[in-house]
């Protein structure tokens, strides 16, 4: 029996550790086969605050993956988020040079597009190629083997805090893993949640985790702007503990179980039971006062996104409008808030495009994890394909030059 290749996504998010295990066959088909959670302790808006609670999160979540598949992983894809995020869209043009694109005159224009100005602290973790234009001929996608003898390329760069991702590759290092890439979050999630004519006529990701809520626009296939607001689930859990002065566990159970961000949905005489600290009584409440303390979160990060698309411009260019996913999209009334704020048809994104677990990963909550695994799918397919007898890295050279760099040549 041919051994089937194995990929892993690693999703390390403010409020869980999600690892996912994938059984990729010859012709390309992904069955998930292992999944692993466990609440995330060392993480703060989607940063590592404690390596070691976070290493211990991370080792009890790749264990139970690895008992439900039989697989030992060694190597994972990790998301990487947080407000130290940034995305730039930035252009390049070089001469080719025999009047005929080759892949070294790509490389050199995307090296062209990716010199920018950029503080210290930051690295660059992605490069995405957006367009090309040859002698003044937009809209090209692939232009390697095209004659011409001026060579543009659109890109958008991403770049994250060199501390952030030494830290989540620190915390992998540490439980014995290898990081075969970082990837950005709303990057791994679109790979998982969004189809190729949505991201062809435009449409807007909006994932909303515990600690970050992250952005990304797509038009014309390709991926336009990023953008990462702090607030996430875990703010909309805080202010109920405020408001309904229970533990922050008992509110996060609360909203999972009774909590709408819409009053239309509950009836004004439902009562729910609210769990008291400190041995008191629990209280009966009316379901309208969480409703009450959810809404105006919910509509505020709405806002925030609105107001963020609106300065990018791109927000009238998305005809397929927005997806939602992520744990906290599943907030009942979510979706129809955000088609009154947003103007728009909104959907709930569920991660497509796999096998086997399916019934499992078909939520919002994996949407990360499952979109991990794609990437890191693809990648390999990509890297196998550009390569013929070598046998390089899934995730390529160019991978390893940016550890080095993050690590100061010492990974």
């Amino acid at each position: 029996m041919k051994h089937q290749q194995t990929v892993v996504g690693l999703d390390i998010g403010t409020h869980k550790i999600a690892c996912v295990v994938a059984e990729v066959s010859p012709d390309g088909k992904v069955d998930v086969i292992g999944i692993g959670t466990h609440p995330s302790r060392g993480l703060r808006k989607g940063v590592v605050v404690n390596i070691d609670s976070t290493v211990e999160s991370i080792g009890l979540a790749v264990q139970e993956a690895e008992l439900m598949s039989g697989v030992e992983v060694k190597r994972v894809y990790t998301g990487i988020a947080g407000s130290h995020i940034h995305g730039y869209n930035s252009h390049g043009v070089v001469a080719t040079k025999d009047g005929e694109v080759s892949q070294e005159d790509v490389t050199r224009v995307i090296e062209a597009a990716k010199a920018m100005n950029i503080s210290a602290d930051q690295k660059v973790l992605h490069i995405l190629p957006q367009d090309y234009i040859i002698d003044g001929q937009d809209g090209i996608k692939s232009p390697v083997g095209m004659s011409g003898v001026r060579l543009e390329a659109k890109v958008h760069v991403v770049t994250g805090a060199v501390s952030s991702a030494q830290n989540i590759i620190k915390c992998c290092h540490r439980c014995d893993l290898e990081v075969a890439d970082v990837v950005l979050e709303q990057l791994a999630s679109s790979e998982a949640v969004l189809q190729p004519e949505e991201k062809e006529i435009g449409v807007i990701l909006v994932d909303i985790g515990g600690g970050t809520t992250d952005i990304a626009v797509f038009i014309n296939g390709s991926i336009r702007h990023t953008s990462v607001i702090p607030i996430g689930g875990d703010h909309l859990t805080n202010d109920l503990v405020v408001g309904l002065r229970t533990s922050p566990r008992e509110a996060d159970q609360l909203k999972r179980k009774h909590g709408a961000c819409m009053p239309s949905m509950v009836a004004p005489d439902e009562m729910i039971e609210i769990p008291s600290v400190g041995g008191r009584e629990p209280r009966a409440m009316p379901r309208q006062v969480m409703i009450q303390i959810l809404e105006p979160r919910m509509e505020e990060l709405f806002e925030m996104v609105k107001a963020h698309l609106e300065q990018s411009g791109f927000h009238n260019q998305v005809s397929a409008g927005v997806v939602l996913t992520g744990g906290s999209s599943l907030l009942k009334g979510a979706v129809e808030l955000a088609e009154e704020i947003f103007d728009a048809p909104v959907r709930l994104g569920r991660p497509s495009g796999v096998g086997g677990l399916v019934d499992v990963v078909a939520t919002p909550v994996y949407s990360t994890g499952v979109g991990l695994v794609l990437y890191g799918c693809r990648y390999r397919q990509t890297n196998t394909r550009s390569t013929t007898k070598k046998h390089h890295s899934v995730s390529g050279p160019s991978l390893w030059q940016r550890m080095r760099a993050w690590f100061g040549d010492t990974s």
